[in-house]
């Protein structure tokens, strides 16, 4: 499944491509050797996307190799589900991994290395309690002070570090510790943990550990055993680069990778945190990971997001070193712009109110069927027939009994033209005991099908179905999940959920061959935007349709 790559699916020049080549061209590496490291502790979101293309994608472009592997190192939070839900996500994407790893795969050798930074006096067995060990660590300003177990015997660290993985502590009670630098002016240096305690059973490993390595240790010797040449993370872990080489600097491994940084995703609007992704599914304000109004990648395709569409999202982003928060009129203009080229057309009525055509049968009004193309500008779409009968249904936001010249729609006395079929003229309505208006009668302008008639100019088109053959369906209308463009950056970032971001709707009036979309298609609603048929609620006969994206750009987010 790997993608068919022209030269617009090429990563675009960047500062990374920049060090492979001239990597290549040096002689320091022959070949290119990626690897997409995430932590199976959640569902990857569009953030992970930009990694998944650049990692892939360099392999793909340099004729190298990528693996997955899974940083499967903190037990308590890691699940076969979210493992499982990885794979997933990154071939829909079009990827294909060289091999699958995962960190546990190394925990033997991991824990011999540990044992060798430990005969080499570089590791230390600490007993200071979690809170005790960052007040030590001091702060950007003073320098940390060394734990009082700093200096203990090499024999020692060494019996009470094998004491560790033979289960004689309890959680928290110890840790093994590098020992670099208190004083060092970064943080992440002043001997930082590199083993801790986990009575958790591991999903792959089991309760065969009860100590679990650190994901700065782990990282690196991965990559290391692994052969990655270019091991590339986001700017937050530009400081750990050092405690990346130092690890491999201090133990018996012969591979060097280099890690090198860029910055991050920050989508305007969404939340990439898997904590605060996670309290969301589990609060029940959304329907899990899946959740069409997040911007996790299960949730944009439920949505309709294709994987094309995503990919040149990330393509058009890029690769740099500088910070910066993308608009999501960004994203949807990229799926806008594929589901354009490729979406068939079908009419939708959302919020159906009934036309009925008072001259229908008369001389000159008596089609009963069209047969239409499926989209404007491909004839290898194919074509379907629509029916038209003397009751349609119209959108009721395209009647008025009374407008000015700015609307373009229907208005007693006024003509329109009904999409593909007459111009109609309204001439009366009905409402319900609350004044809203049910019926629209109308009187047809006979041969007008196609037809340009002298005296009638009609100023706007509106959609329509035949309300005696369409599909009742339910249709679910979607808003920002969030009110304000940086949620994650609120104190209390459920406080700005947009309690009005899913609108459902249980009875539109949809074209009759939309009952038998399937799971995963798109389809233009004319006038209305681009929709997909719901992956999870959709049953044979019976789709459900999700909204992924506005006809037209959407309003920005406001403060």
């Amino acid at each position: 499944m790997t993608v068919a790559v022209g030269e617009e699916e090429k990563i675009p020049r960047n500062f990374i491509t920049d060090i492979i080549d001239d990597d290549l061209n040096s002689g320091r590496h022959d070949h290119v050797a990626t690897r997409f490291p995430p932590e199976p502790n959640g569902y990857l979101h569009i953030g992970h996307a930009k990694s998944i293309c650049l990692n892939f994608g360099l392999a793909r472009d340099y004729k190298g190799t990528c693996n997955l592997r899974f940083d499967d190192t903190n037990p308590e939070k890691e699940d076969m589900e979210y493992i499982n839900s990885i794979q997933r996500d990154v071939q829909w994407l079009g990827f294909k991994w060289t091999e699958i790893r995962h960190s546990s795969d190394y925990f033997d050798r991991l824990y011999g290395y540990a044992l060798e930074l430990i005969d080499k006096g570089l590791a230390y067995v600490d007993e200071l309690s979690p809170d005790e060990i960052r007040e030590y660590r001091g702060t950007l300003k003073e320098p940390g002070k060394e734990s009082p177990y700093r200096n203990r015997s090499i024999e020692e660290n060494r019996a009470l570090f094998e004491k560790m993985k033979a289960g004689e502590f309890k959680e928290g009670q110890v840790c093994l510790r590098a020992k670099i630098d208190m004083a060092s002016p970064f943080i992440c240096m002043r001997d930082p943990v590199i083993y801790r305690v986990r009575f958790a059973e591991h999903a792959i490993t089991k309760d065969k550990w009860c100590i679990y390595p650190m994901y700065d240790f782990t990282h690196c010797i991965s990559d290391a055993i692994e052969g990655i040449t270019h091991s590339i993370c986001t700017l937050e872990f530009q400081d750990n680069r050092r405690l990346y080489d130092w690890v491999l600097d201090h133990i018996s491994i012969k591979a060097r990778p280099h890690q090198y940084e860029m910055s991050r995703l920050n989508l305007e609007g969404s939340i990439t945190s898997k904590r605060k992704l996670n309290l969301l599914v589990k609060e029940g304000i959304v329907d899990g990971w899946d959740d069409p109004r997040l911007t996790t990648i299960s949730g944009l395709r439920r949505r309709g997001y294709t994987p094309a569409s995503i990919r040149e999202f990330c393509r058009r982003i890029g690769v740099t070193k500088q910070e910066n928060v993308v608009e999501m009129s960004a994203l949807e203009s990229c799926i806008r712009d594929d589901l354009n080229r490729n979406a068939p057309r079908a009419m939708a009525v959302l919020h159906p109110i009934k036309l009925v055509i008072d001259n229908y049968g008369e001389e000159g009004v008596t089609d009963t069927s069209y047969t239409i193309s499926n989209h404007p500008e491909r004839e290898d779409l194919g074509t379907r027939t629509i029916t038209i009968s003397k009751e349609l249904y119209i959108d009721e936001a395209d009647f008025r009994e009374e407008a000015n010249k700015q609307y373009k729609r229907l208005k007693l006395g006024h003509e329109v033209r009904l999409r593909n079929s007459y111009v109609v003229q309204a001439v009366s309505c009905e409402k319900d005991s609350d004044g809203k208006v049910t019926v629209v009668h109308v009187v047809a302008v006979p041969n007008s099908v196609g037809a340009t008639i002298e005296g009638h100019k009609p100023k706007g088109v509106i959609h329509w179905v035949d309300a005696n053959n369409c599909y009742r369906g339910k249709v679910n209308l979607y808003e920002n999940l969030f009110n304000v463009p940086n949620p994650g950056a609120a104190e209390d970032f459920l406080s700005t959920v947009n309690k009005n971001s899913k609108i459902e709707i249980e009875n539109a009036a949809l074209e009759a061959s939309l009952k038998d979309a399937k799971v995963g298609q798109s389809f233009q609603f004319e006038r209305e935007g681009y929709f997909c048929v719901d992956s999870k609620n959709s049953t044979e006969g019976k789709p459900e349709f999700n909204l992924t994206v506005a006809l037209r750009e959407t309003k920005k987010v406001s403060v």
